[in-house]
C-alpha cells in the first residue's frame, strides 16, 4: 500500500547517481548482502504483522481486469498495460488483461476518493479498511490451498493519488506488491518498497528482487532459514553473470520510464 510520506533524504549520508538512480555511498544493491537482506526484510515481512511470514508468489499465469469508474480511461490503459508487460518480461510470469471479471484472478479499480473505502471493503474484506486513513492506494492478495497467491485486488482513486503526485507510484507499486513483495522497508533502497526512495518507478533493486523471487528455486512456502542459502547462492551468480550490473538497463527499458522520461 502506498502511503503519504515526508521524503527524508538526510536518512542517508551521501549519495551517488547511476543512470538516474540515486543510492547509499557505503552500500548499495550492487553488493549481494545488501540483496539479500532487502529481499527477506520485503518478501517474508509484511507491514500489518510482525514476525517472519512464509515465501508467497504466483503459481499461475496473472489475468487482470480493469473497471474504470473515473474519467481518463486510455490514459490509465497506457500506465496499467505498460507496467504489466514490463513486470512479465522481468519475472517470465505469463500477464495478460481479460475483457471480464469472471476471466479475472486479479481486480484492478481506478475509483475516486468519495467510493474508495466502499471498493476496498468489496474487494479486500472489512479488515482492510484500518490501514487506509494514511493511505494514497491499496492491494491486498489471498492465498491458496496450495500457499501460492490464488487472487488479487488493487484499488486507485485516482482524485486522491494525484492530489499527492502519485499516480504512476500507485500503479507500479500496488501490481508489483501483489507479485508476492508485501512488505516496505527502510533495507531496500532505492525501492518502490521504500517511502524515501524518491522514484516512482521500478529501481535496478526491485528488478532484482523480482528475478529472485520467480526463480524457480525457491518455492512458496519457504521459510527465512530456507531462502536464505538460496538467494545467497542466486546472488554470487548474479554477480558473476552480470546480472546486477544489467538491472540498470532492466529498470530503464520499461516503457514508463521512456514515457516519463526520467
Amino acid at each position: 500500500m502506498l502511503r503519504t510520506a515526508t521524503v527524508i533524504l538526510g536518512l542517508f549520508s551521501v549519495f551517488f547517481t547511476t543512470s538516474g538512480f540515486a543510492y547509499s555511498s557505503q552500500q548499495t544493491w550492487l553488493e549481494p548482502d545488501f540483496v539479500a537482506r532487502a529481499f527477506i526484510d520485503v518478501a517474508l515481512r509484511n507491514e500489518y504483522s510482525s514476525g517472519q511470514k512464509p515465501l508467497v508468489k504466483w503459481q499461475k499465469p496473472l489475468r487482470v481486469w480493469v473497471k474504470h469508474d473515473v474519467g481518463d480511461q486510455d490514459l490509465h490503459d497506457q500506465l496499467t498495460n505498460a507496467h504489466l508487460r514490463h513486470l512479465s518480461a522481468i519475472t517470465g510470469l505469463s500477464i495478460k488483461r481479460v475483457s471480464s471479471r469472471k476471466e479475472a484472478n486479479i481486480v484492478w479499480i481506478y475509483t475516486n476518493d468519495a467510493k474508495w473505502e466502499k471498493d476496498i471493503e468489496r474487494e479486500m474484506g472489512k479488515s482492510s479498511l484500518k490501514h487506509v486513513r494514511d493511505a494514497i492506494c491499496k492491494a491486498g492478495y489471498r492465498i491458496g490451498s496450495n500457499s501460492a497467491i490464488d487472487s488479487a485486488s488493487i484499488v486507485i482513486p485516482v482524485d486522491r493519488a494525484r492530489i499527492h503526485g502519485k499516480l504512476i507510484a500507485c500503479v507500479v507499486e500496488e501490481i508489483t506488491q501483489t507479485l508476492g513483495l508485501p512488505n516496505d522497508s527502510d533495507s531496500a533502497f532505492p525501492s518502490i518498497f521504500n517511502d524515501n526512495t524518491p522514484e516512482d518507478l521500478l529501481s535496478p533493486l526491485d528488478v532484482v528482487l523480482l528475478k529472485l523471487l520467480y526463480e524457480p528455486e525457491l518455492k512458496v512456502g519457504m521459510t527465512e532459514r530456507e531462502v536464505t542459502p538460496i538467494i545467497k547462492r542466486l546472488l554470487k551468480r548474479y554477480q558473476q553473470d552480470g546480472t546486477l550490473n544489467k538491472a540498470v538497463s532492466v529498470a530503464k527499458s520499461g516503457e514508463l520510464f521512456q514515457l516519463i522520461g526520467y
